[in-house]
């Protein structure tokens, strides 16, 4: 239920909906502005980066940013935030779209704070006339490993803030590695907005993810360890899983033919996740029918037990669909064994597939009562605002 009246400020959220414009972004911002929305808060949408912006067509970052803005506009006006969105480029030519350079300046000034959602917008001299200045970090370990390792350019952007939160909800406790130094992170997690993910759909034959096959150059390498960002890396563990059991499996990634092969020749089924990804109804019905999710976690987030969950994991909760996920320590938060299913080994995953086809509707709705309980985005950032203490 919307709430008409906003009584608790005006909130800016910064963040990338603009610069990478795919859907599981796009819902993940979407959360956010509808959930505080819902609180009472008044929520307004900024981009105000130096950074060009990632186009699918072409593939590339580009300084053109129209393309994206003509994407992206028409979902914020169906959900209300036609009047509350800005995007300015920071570069030279750089251009403004929606509220004017002047409002964008006038909105921090006249703003109770602001959540800076994946840590993606710079603070600059303008953004210091908000009051309060919140850092919400989405991809947890690296930003920590900086800190330790004197990154002096992470430590200035996280000085810049006054409260941080992250997804990675085990960090600080003795059975994880992150390093914490300098700075006090409290745990959050992905808020969502369940009334979009309610459907009718009968459930698909394939437990299915939505991924990056191969990531480069974020790899860290700490105390003479690498940690990689590779989700390749983790699938191919666990590349004969179609063989062990009868149920399908498909993964939705971007891949060249030889990795589409590959996947084939292990009986994995394999779509374009980027075409995929550049419609959000598209995107929303291939979660909500899916038989469930089975996907792996990167290795930063598994072997330093980080606590970290996907956002889009809990969109599949969100939708009914039962989950099964490489363990990173998010089960010391969140309940398993039904509806959700944390796994380290083949026969973790076995097991956990055995028990949903056992008593599939049963899980489904486990799943979606745990998206009830620890993901519904009243509560989630409700929490965090009041930790916040705004």
């Amino acid at each position: 239920m919307l709430c008409n009246n906003p009584s608790k400020g005006k909130i800016i959220v910064f963040g990338i909906l603009f610069w990478y414009p795919l859907a599981g972004v796009t819902y993940q911002f979407l959360h956010y502005l509808i959930g505080l929305r819902r609180l009472g808060y008044d929520p307004y949408y900024v981009e105000d980066s130096g950074r060009w912006v990632y186009n699918p067509r072409l593939n590339d970052l580009t300084p053109d940013a129209i393309e994206n803005i003509q994407q992206i506009v028409p979902i914020l006006e169906a959900h209300g935030f036609g009047e509350r969105w800005a995007f300015r480029g920071n570069y030279p030519e750089g251009q403004c779209y929606g509220m004017t350079e002047s409002d964008i300046l006038k909105l921090y000034r006249e703003a109770d704070g602001f959540l800076n959602v994946t840590g993606a917008q710079e603070i600059r001299e303008e953004h210091l006339a908000c009051p309060r200045r919140i850092y919400v970090e989405s991809d947890p370990v690296a930003s920590q490993i900086r800190v330790v390792q004197g990154d002096k350019q992470m430590i200035a952007d996280l000085c810049a803030h006054d409260t941080h939160f992250t997804f990675g909800e085990n960090l600080g406790n003795a059975d994880c590695g992150v390093p914490i130094e300098r700075f006090h992170w409290q745990p959050t997690r992905q808020p969502v907005d369940l009334a979009l993910w309610q459907h009718a759909y009968s459930p698909g034959e394939a437990y299915s993810t939505i991924t990056t096959w191969n990531n480069k150059g974020k790899d860290i390498v700490y105390q003479g360890e690498t940690y990689y960002w590779r989700k390749a890396r983790e699938f191919e563990n666990f590349i004969d899983l179609p063989s062990r059991r009868s149920v399908q499996f498909e993964i939705a990634a971007g891949v060249g033919d030889d990795v589409k092969q590959f996947l084939n020749q292990h009986g994995w089924r394999q779509v374009n996740s980027v075409h995929l990804s550049q419609n959000p109804d598209t995107y929303r019905k291939y979660i909500q029918t899916s038989r469930g999710e089975f996907t792996v976690a990167k290795d930063q987030y598994t072997r330093l037990r980080s606590g970290w969950f996907s956002d889009r994991t809990a969109c599949y909760l969100a939708a009914g669909r039962p989950v099964i996920t490489q363990e990173t320590g998010f089960s010391k938060f969140l309940p398993t064994g039904k509806g959700l299913f944390g796994f380290e080994t083949m026969e973790d995953i076995l097991a956990a597939l055995d028990a949903i086809e056992h008593d599939y509707e049963g899980n489904c709705r486990a799943a979606q009562e745990i998206a009830v309980e620890y993901f519904a985005a009243e509560k989630v950032i409700g929490k965090l605002m009041a930790a916040a203490g705004l």
